[in-house]
Formats: C-alpha cells, structure tokens, sequence
C-alpha cells in the first residue's frame, strides 16, 4: 500500500456543532415508513413477495419526508428528528402497541413517540395481525422450543421480531459503478432466463425486484440533489451557499452512477448505509474495510491536488456523526440487552490484503481520529492487528483507548483467518475479512451470517441438572437423576452436557423457524442486490443467495459454569467439604442472603404445583400463606453461617482468570460443551451453525432470569459477559488474565469471542503507558486469543456519573461489543461496568 501519513489533522467547528445538533433532544419514534408500507401492501395483495418487497420499498424511498440537516455535508436521513426512528410492522408491532405508554420512561432507551403517531400506527397495525414473520416463526416452532423460551432457558429474540442485519454488503461495487451498474447486471441476467428454466418464476421475479429497489434508490438520491439546489437557492451565506450546490452535484451523480471523486464516494457510501436500514430494521449493518475501499478516491484526489488531508478528515468526521443518526427502537427487554440506543456498526481498519500483505494507509489513521474528532459510540471502530502491523497504528489506536470512549476493539488476524478457512472460506476471502456488530467475523459482499442469532445462557442447563429439567414445576429440559443420586463428578458433568445438548438442539429449532418465516415474508432485493452470489442463483440473501451461509448464536457465562463444575468437583468430590444436596439447598435459599422477589415468586410457584400433586387445595387462602411464608426471614442464623461458609469456601477454589493452568484448561473444556455441538447443525439456508462466545449486554438481563449458582454467585445478578473472568474473580492482574483466556479454543468459535477488560487511566499515561498497552494485546494474541476490548475509566467517576448523569452527558463506556453513553444505560447495566475489575498493567 506504501506509505503512509500518520500526522494528526485538528477538527473543524462544524463537527461540534453537528453533533450538538444530534443531540439535543431525546430520540423520536416516526411513522412515516410504516404508513407507506401499508399502503403499498395494501395495492400489491396477491402479488409475489419480493415483488411486494421491492415496490413497498420504492414506494417508501419516493414519498417519505426528507430534509438537510444544519451544517452537514454528507446528507440522507431516515427521520425528521435527530437520531429518531423509523418502526417496521411486517416484522412485528405487538410489542410496540403495549409499550406506547412506558417506552419514554422505561430504564433503557427511552423513546418519545407523539399521540398522532400512535395513532397512526394503531390504525397502520390492524392490517399486519397475522401477517409478521414473528408469527409465522412462532407456528413453525416445536412446542418445547416455546416452553424453553417462555422458561428463559435461552432467547431467540433479536430476529424473532426484527430484521436480521448483521452484514455488509459490497460498497466498493456501488463506489465503482453506482446502482445503475447494478441494474445493468440484473437486466443481463434476466436476459439470460429461459422461461422453460426450473426457477425462471422465482428467479426473475427476484431479478426484477432487483431493478425496481435500485431504481428508486438512483430517484432518492435525486431527491436529495433537488433538495439541496433548492436550499441553495434561498441561501444567502456564500460559503454554505457553496456547500449545497456541491451537495446538489453530487446528489446528481451519485448513488446512480460511480463516484468521480472521494466526496462522492463519501455520499455514495453514505447513500448504501442509510437505505439498507430503511428497508429491513436489521441492525449491525456494518461498513468493514472503509479505509481499503475507499483509498482509491482519496489517493486520486490527493495527487491531483483536488483534496487536502484536512478536506478529507472533515468529511470522514462528517460520516462518523451521521452514523449515529441512525437509530432504532426494540422491546424492552430487547433494550436491555442492547442498552446505548446502539446499532453495531462495525468499521474495521489495518490488516491484510488477499495476499497477506499489510495494507495500513492514510485513512487507517484518519478513521481512528474521527473518532477522536466526533468522541461518539458509532462507528464501532475496530482494528486489525497481526504480527506485520505497524506499531505507528497500534500506538495511534491505543491514545484512542486511552480516552476511555472504549474504542478501538482489537481482533487478531493469526487466529480469525485460519478460524474462517475451517468454516470453508478460501484463503483469499478468509485474509479479507471484517468484523460485524459486535466481534463476529465474515467475508463482506459474500455473507448472510445470521450473526447474534441467540443468546444462549450456559448457566441454566446446570440449573437443570440440580433440578432433574424442572423449571417453575414445568419439564423444560430431560430427565438426568435425581442430582443428589450422584456419586461421581463425571455423573454430574454428563448430566450437564445432555441439558446443555438438549437446550441447543431447541435454540437450533427456534433459529430454523425464524429463518424460513424471513425467508417467506421478508426477502430482501435491495440488500441481495449487493451480496455474491445472489444474482447468479436468483435467491434473496434470506432464501440462500449469498456465497458463504451461517447461523452465528452466541453462548456466555463461561467462567460462571467453568467456577462452578470445578468447586463442586473439589468441594464436593474432593475435598467432600459438601453434598450435592447441600449445595441444592444452598442455592435455592441464595446462600443464606435472603430471596428477592423473583426467587419468593419462583419458590411460591414449586411449592404449590408440589401441594397439587400431593391433592392439597391450593386457593387464595393457600396462595396467600405460601406468599406469606416466604416473605419471612424464616432461616435460622446457624443455617444461614453454614450457607455463608459454603460461600466461603467456593472463594477459596481457584477462578478462572487468575493464570492457573488446571482451571483454564477446565474452562477451555466447559466451553467446548457448547462450541463442539452446533457445527453439526445445518440452517436452511444450507449452511452451517457456529458458536460465538459473546452477550452483547445481555449477561445482565438474563443474569436476572437465573437463580443463585455453584460458584457462588447470587440469584438474578449478572453472570460472566462473553470469555472474560467473572467480575472481581480475576485478582492477579491483567496479564494473568489474558493468559487465562487466551487458553480457551478461540478458533473454534468462528462467530467470534469478546474479552472485556477494564483499566485504571494511570495504567496507560505517558508514551511507556501506550507501549505497555501494545505489549499486553500482542502478547495476548502470540498466545492465540482473538479479541480484546477495553474500558479505561475508574471507578469513581463511574460513580460520580450514576449519582450526577447532567454532569457527564458525554461519558461513553465500552458495554460488551459496543461502546454506548453511560448514561443511557440501565442502572443494572452501569452496575455491571462498574463491578468489573480495574486493573492497572
């Protein structure tokens, strides 16, 4: 790539003022998409979907409003209001309607949402009852897949009720040649259909599609270069003045045709961002290798002398704010498992071209700055790191770091590339890849990944097992013996493994039935207009078009059931300190500490299911009594020492996450229970499962959906996020954590692990801080460990900020595989930031 100018370039005015703009108010939930949708689903009844698909798109693209925001020079916005969204009823809207009244004051995410926009959903709604792919996957599941969900024993919810995402698409095609290089390659292949062909029905129909969802794109963006002409128009400050008219030009050439310069591409690239995510609510719609396709147009530029560096920061800085412009509104239980109003976009810099080169440029360097410039969570700026990148980058990357905004995250090239060639990409597409959403690996422009495709909850089969797959008097997993029968460990461990096989086999029926209700229902032309293979095979991305076809769920709580199995190994069969049904006991009455009130209600629920069976009556006044009972502190002080030296003792048996070899190869083990299984598993999208190693946030949600475990850790509190050490376990610093975890099998969960660690500020001062930092990922990554993230703030001023959100509108935080304003988060979120440990290096 040759050399490269790593010279920092200072910010303009405008970039404060832009995203003082953004801003200024709480985000706004808007109509407008789902009134037109309806509208031309309501003309099209009858019709093939995509066809359906592709004429409400372009119905959408024609007539919803449209404005230029104050200052900006890259122009296309979703809504009206700064950072509002758009809502999507063909996924689902029941959701929606019975939170209308709470989704402004609910703890994550908060939305405004005006009275006539109720009402015009409500009346928008009534034509979708029975027609979201929600429902139809909800028919396709078996049902004790649904029982398995209604007992949280995982969730599937993320694509249950929205659109999938989690890709990114060719945007050096568009860059090159523009939509109508894309209708030109449509018009061909349609050409070459025979109508005696098998799929000539399916196929052009879907070609078809193709052309009407690129055309209204090329009128959208002719749209926006009438707006801005006319706004040039009437204003009468000549610099902006200047500023629109080259807007209206631009407007003019692109998206339709190639990008004749990198302002162009800037908007061009802007344009493809923007209308994916008017078409489907998927979210991670992530740009990849932004400093590799667009370096051709700055480089071109900059030798002509038709650009400066500094012209071209301003308009990378101008990206970085409308990245964040975008935004979309989930349930709220979703919310609290995405908290930070975040949508995952994931932009990548460094690493390697296709022949294993280093291709480190310019725009590597001025991408990190941007976000230095803007100091927002998006984009999630991401880095890749092998053993030839430059220590220029990893340095500029770790003063980012060290301003605690929690970017960049870091990826390793030596373990995600073979990792991606065992799933069956080439070497080539394997050298070239990016990172989706929060830390999930793929080839761009080849992949339908189906990334975040479930959150699986590795802590609730071993719960399972102290049960014998009861759950709130309901059989929700299978027979394994009566846990206190056990006279081995390794009874217990294979009683784990066939709940733990028996949960995935039902997340894997949930995943299927979503998948085909997407496929029926919500194909997608616009997006598969720009993903291989999907032209040539006549299929939506949704229906198996693309190249490469994954399904990606995510388990976590790895270090809570890799603590747990081993101090009931020592504990119990060891040291024989305790009995299984001690330890039963223990963590049904929470080591002693009290039952909140999901355990008293969970508790209240067994013990009069157990009086029914037993013929008791169980009425109001029986209800009342349990009730009653149990909210009573009817424990004796004796009984609740002994569960509190229980506890005492589990501290004592060593963690995961402390450099001891026995309990990191344990761990490595415990995680193979569910890395192992689901590659044997196919999609029908005729593809593959693969295991990720990640909770986005939802370690804190569902953590409060599961019950005291044998590790000590206390009922509904957070469990372990991703492959980190649980909170406060990993004492002996941060190398010694990173050992720990760089001992797991990284490579086997292709969709991509998350290590969080948190730093104290003074751990990274000075120019020996930042080359300590370097030192500690690239020792981690010689070890094989695939990710690290990091949040460098301390505990008090996290503290500070609970106590006085006004003070710290501006503080952002590293959640899980995003970065997000802290205070946006749910006080159980913040809570689970600021318990983790705080190392220094």
């Amino acid at each position: 790539m040759g050399k490269y100018n790593s010279t920092d370039i200072p910010k303009t005015d405008r970039i404060p003022a832009l995203v003082e703009h953004l801003y200024a108010k709480m985000p706004e939930i808007e109509s407008a998409r789902a009134v037109l949708l309806t509208e031309s689903y309501k003309e099209t009844e009858g019709e093939p979907m995509i066809l359906r698909r592709a004429k409400a798109f372009a119905h959408i693209l024609d007539h919803i409003p449209i404005l230029i925001r104050p200052q900006e020079l890259i122009v296309g916005s979703t809504t009206l209001a700064p950072r509002g969204c758009q809502t999507y009823p063909e996924f689902s809207y029941t959701w929606l309607e019975e939170e209308f009244d709470t989704v402004e004051t609910r703890a994550a995410d908060p939305f405004y949402i005006a009275e006539e926009t109720k009402q015009k959903l409500r009346e928008v709604h009534r034509y979708w009852k029975g027609k979201t792919t929600s429902e139809l996957a909800e028919h396709y599941m078996a049902e004790e897949t649904k029982k398995a969900i209604a007992h949280n024993m995982f969730t599937a919810g993320n694509y249950f009720y929205n659109g999938v995402g989690h890709v990114t698409v060719k945007y050096e095609m568009v860059l090159q040649k523009g939509y109508q290089g894309i209708m030109e390659e449509a018009q061909k292949e349609l050409e070459s259909c025979q109508v005696g062909d098998p799929d000539y029905a399916s196929k052009s129909r879907f070609l078809q599609a193709v052309l009407i969802s690129c055309e209204a794109a090329i009128r959208y963006g002719k749209r926006y270069g009438k707006l801005a002409g006319e706004l040039a128009a009437k204003e009468g400050e000549p610099r902006r003045k200047e500023e629109l008219l080259k807007i209206a030009e631009n407007c003019k050439n692109v998206p339709e045709k190639g990008a004749k310069s990198f302002y162009e591409a800037c908007q061009s690239f802007w344009f493809v961002q923007q209308l994916i995510q008017i078409e489907s609510s998927g979210h991670s719609i992530s740009p990849g290798r932004f400093d590799q396709y667009m370096y051709p147009y700055y480089k071109a530029d900059l030798e002509a002398g038709r650009l400066t560096r500094e012209q071209a920061q301003e308009l990378i800085d101008c990206i970085w704010v409308k990245l964040n412009d975008l935004n979309k509104c989930r349930d709220a239980a979703s919310a609290e498992g995405f908290a930070g109003y975040s949508l995952f976009q994931n932009l990548i810099v460094g690493g390697q071209d296709t022949e294993g080169r280093d291709v480190t440029n310019d725009l590597s360097f001025m991408c990190i700055q941007a976000s230095h410039h803007v100091f927002l969570p998006q984009p999630s700026l991401s880095i890749r790191v092998w053993n030839g990148s430059p220590q220029d980058l990893l340095m500029k990357a770790a003063e980012l770091t060290r301003t605690g905004i929690g970017l960049p995250a870091y990826y390793n090239d030596e373990v995600i590339i073979p990792s991606l060639m065992s799933r069956g990409l080439t070497l080539e597409d394997a050298r070239d890849y990016n990172i989706i959403g929060c830390v999930e690996p793929q080839k761009a422009g080849k992949t339908e990944g189906w990334h975040d495709a479930a959150f699986f909850n590795m802590c609730r089969p071993l719960e399972l097992v102290f049960s014998n797959g009861m759950d709130r008097g309901e059989l929700v997993g299978v027979r394994t013996g009566d846990v206190e029968q056990m006279t081995t460990f390794e009874e217990v461990y294979k009683a784990y493994e066939a709940q733990m096989n028996y949960q995935i086999s039902l997340l894997v029926n949930a995943d299927n039935a979503i998948d085909v209700a997407h496929a029926q229902r919500c194909p997608l032309p616009f997006l598969s207009s720009m993903v291989d293979d999907c032209m040539k095979k006549g299929k939506t991305v949704q229906e198996g078009g693309a190249v490469y076809n994954f399904t990606g769920p995510q388990g976590f709580g790895i270090a809570n059931m890799a603590d747990s199995l081993y101090a009931i190994k020592k504990l119990v069969f060891e040291e024989k300190k305790v009995t299984l049904g001690e330890y039963r006991k223990a963590m049904a009455l929470n080591y002693g500490e009290g039952l909140d009130a999901v355990s008293m209600t969970e508790m209240a629920v067994d013990i009069l299911r157990e009086l029914e069976k037993q013929g008791q009556k169980t009425g109001p006044k029986e209800v009342e009594a349990v009730v009653k009972a149990l909210s009573q502190d009817l424990i004796p002080e004796e009984e609740k020492q002994k569960y509190r030296k229980l506890r005492q003792w589990i501290d004592e048996v060593p963690k995961f996450g402390n450099d001891q070899e026995e309990i990191d190869e344990f761990a490595r083990e415990v995680a193979y229970l569910y890395t192992k299984p689901l590659p044997y598993y196919r999609n029908p999208r005729g593809g593959t499962y693969q295991a990720g190693l990640y909770p986005v946030s939802a370690n804190v949600p569902l953590g409060a959906q599961t019950g005291a475990t044998p590790d000590g850790r206390l009922a509904h509190t957070p469990v372990a996020d991703g492959v980190s050490p649980s909170a406060g376990k990993d004492v002996y610093g941060p190398t010694a954590a990173a050992n720990s975890v760089a001992r797991l099998d990284h490579g086997i969960a292709s969709n991509g692990t998350l290590f969080n660690q948190k730093l104290h500020p003074s751990a990274l001062s000075g120019i020996k801080g930042l080359d300590n930092f370097v030192s500690l990922i690239r020792s981690y990554f010689d070890q094989k460990g695939s990710h690290m993230q990091f949040n460098v703030v301390d505990r008090e001023t996290l503290l500070d900020a609970q106590k006085h959100p006004e003070k710290y509108a501006h503080l952002i935080v590293r959640v899980a595989g995003y970065s997000a304003l802290f205070t946006t988060l749910s006080k159980s979120l913040q809570d689970d930031i600021i318990n983790r440990t705080e190392q220094g290096i």
